[in-house]
This record gives C-alpha cells, structure tokens and sequence, in this order.
C-alpha cells in the first residue's frame, strides 16, 4: 500500500517556498571565485543580510538541511470526531513538531449501530470539515497528507459515498483501516508521552466514538485488540433515554456497565492484562476527564500530556461526567461541544478498564500505579507513517 502520497494541493508557505528555491545544492565552488549572485542567494538564506559573514560551508549545510525538511499532515476521522495534525520532521532527529492540531466534532457515526448507514447529514458535516482542513494543509505546505477513517466507516454499508467525497477533496485515496491497524497506529502515538522509566509493557487504551482499542506492548506492539465498545455507540445502546438535565440513572448505568465487562471479557482472550506494567489512556474521553481531575478551568494540552493520576483520581472525574447533567458538562472550559452527551458512556469505558487493570495486576499481588495521559495517539501514528 502506498502511504507516502504526494500532496496535489499548492505549496504556499512563504517560508517553504523561500527554502527550495535552488533546484540542487551545489558542490562547494572555490570562496575565492564565488560569484557575488551566490554570495547574494547565501546572505538570503541564512537571513543574516551581510554575504561576507556566511562562508559556503555554512549556507550549504542550511539549504541541504532546508530540502531535508517533510511536512506532512494526517486525518483522522473517526466516530466522533475528525483531527487534523500537520507536523514538520526535525531533519537531524526524525522527531516531528507540530504546525497545527485541529478538531471537528462531526458525529460522522451517527445512529451508524441502529442503521448501518451512515447518515446524509453526518457525511456533509464531515466532509465541510475536510474542505476546512484541505485549506490549512495547503496553508501550511504539507508535501504528503494520509486520510484514515475508523469505526464508523468500517461499520457502514454505504461508506463508498463518504470515501468518494474524501477523494474529490484531497486528490488523494482515503483508507478505512482495520480496527488491528488502529491499534497500532495509536500505540506508535502514544510512546511519544510516555517517560522512559514507566513499567513496561505498557496497556495503551484508545477509546473513541465507534471503537475501543487495547494495546499491549514495549518498543513494539506485543497483544492489541479493537472491540465495538465507545462512547457514541454506549450512548445510544443504553443512554440515550436519561434525562439530560439529570445525569445518568443508576439502571441505565448498571446496564452499560455490564455490557462494557462482556465486551472486556473478549478482549482478555487477545490482551493479557495481568502483564501491564504501566496504563496508558488517549484520545478525548480520558483526556477530558484528565483535565477534570486535573482541575482545569480551559483546556491545557501541555497539562494534560504526560500527567499521571491514581486510579482514584481518575474515579472521581469519571463520577463527575457521569452524574452531572449535560449542560453543566457543557459549559465546562475544556469540554469541546458535541463531547458533552456522550463523555459519561466514554467514562463508564474507562472506568470499567480501569478496575479490570487493577483487578487482574492485584491477582499477581502488585498494585496498579499512577495512569499515564497522552496527547498523542492514533494522529501521530499517522503522521508518522509518512515518515
């Protein structure tokens, strides 16, 4: 399969169109004989103004480090939501830094369980979103775009209509990936925030809209799974009658809770969790309720990235989305609109891996420790897949 796609949208950054105006570095000419054109294109370059001070050694490294430089930029669509990240490659490093970080909470996975479809509506929201983000890329001059939808396409009859509409937008063949490659892209995001000396292997926990995903792993994915098990889905299985202005009744919740045990109970046949060292949570719900336990006011990503909680901290956020109503969620700062009805089927899901950690790990007489959140996941997986 090919990733590596070339970006048909016009390179316009300033700064990127500068950098690569000479068609080849050339081989260092003698200082002596350098034309005062070169000495002119140097001074430009390296931005100091004054040729004299910058020898060719100097510019020429800059330039080759110049072409070296890959913008790229990822999709991801999922149940919920459609995230956007264009990132730089640090030529010396491999590492990326982020351009932009963008979200559209679109529902593109609307009703999807109940009908198999997905819904007119949903698509149109969702590729007006995907024409925002075609603008930002050609903005920002990214050189490879990949477009990756999850659950919602994965489980749709007529998800050829949406893809078709991705198609004519970006140029490019977007890619309904299998919840196993999911995974892994989620768990190749989430090392990023992870420190070095956590207890490995590592449970890293993707829960989206459509899908959930348990990964096991050190420097390589060990054990994954994916389970039609998110919050979108639990919503509308078994929420969707509360009453918002009260928070979730406690039969409705009693209900959700053991469905999500039944469908753990599967996933401990591919996901051995007496084996986790270190649990890792991504994606909106556990990064909203870390932001509740971390008693934000606005949402702070540089806050919520690495921070580790104890199981009991995270219990008290989860308890807050699930007994408030919908309006006092909403207003919440940090809480993006469109995440307010369905973060407390999100926090049930955590919840319920929470204990299962705790309760398998216990049964070897160790202790579950602080929970790790990451701001990375299946977008920087993405991103770098193009690298």
């Amino acid at each position: 399969m090919n990733r590596g796609f070339t970006c048909p949208i016009p390179v316009c950054s300033p700064r990127v169109v500068a950098s690569k105006r000479p068609l080849a570095v050339p081989e260092a000419p003698n200082e002596a004989t350098a034309s005062p054109s070169l000495a002119r294109i140097r001074a430009e370059h390296t931005g100091t103004g004054e040729s004299s001070q910058v020898t060719l050694s100097e510019w020429a490294a800059q330039v080759w480090k110049d072409w070296r430089v890959t913008r790229v930029a990822a999709i991801d669509c999922g149940t919920n939501s459609i995230r956007l990240l264009v990132a730089e490659t640090d030529p010396e490093t491999g590492h990326l830094s982020d351009l932009t970080r963008q979200m559209r909470i679109v529902r593109l996975g609307q009703g999807v369980d109940k009908t198999g479809l997905l819904d007119p509506a949903a698509i149109e929201r969702t590729l007006e979103a995907t024409r925002e983000y075609r603008e930002m890329i050609g903005r920002l001059g990214a050189e490879r775009i990949r477009f990756v939808a999850t659950s919602a396409s994965r489980d749709a009859a007529n998800r050829d209509v949406f893809v078709d509409g991705v198609r004519q937008i970006l140029g490019i063949e977007p890619e309904v990936i299998p919840g196993s490659e999911e995974a892994s892209l989620s768990f190749t995001g989430a090392c990023r925030s992870v420190p070095t000396e956590a207890a490995r292997p590592m449970l890293v926990v993707d829960i989206g809209g459509g899908s959930s995903e348990l990964v096991l792993g050190d420097a390589s994915v060990m054990q994954s799974i994916s389970i039609n098990m998110g919050s979108v889905r639990v919503t509308e299985k078994f929420l969707a009658h509360c009453d918002p202005a009260a928070g979730i009744d406690a039969a409705a919740r009693e209900a959700a809770c053991a469905w999500i045990d039944a469908q753990l109970d599967e996933a401990e046949a591919a996901v051995d969790l007496r084996a986790v060292g270190t649990l890792v949570g991504v994606a909106g719900t556990v990064t909203t309720v870390t932001a509740q336990a971390l008693g934000l006011e606005m949402y702070q990503p540089e806050r919520i990235d690495g921070a580790a909680l104890s199981a009991e901290e995270h219990q008290a956020a989860i308890d807050f989305m699930v007994d408030q109503p919908i309006a006092v969620k909403a207003a919440l700062g940090f809480m993006p609109t469109g995440r307010e009805d369905v973060i407390a089927a999100g926090a049930l899901i955590w919840e319920r891996i929470i204990r299962r950690v705790a309760a398998r790990i216990g049964e070897d007489g160790r202790e579950l420790g602080k929970i790790v959140t990451s701001e990375h996941d299946i977008l920087d997986g993405i991103a770098m897949s193009l690298l």
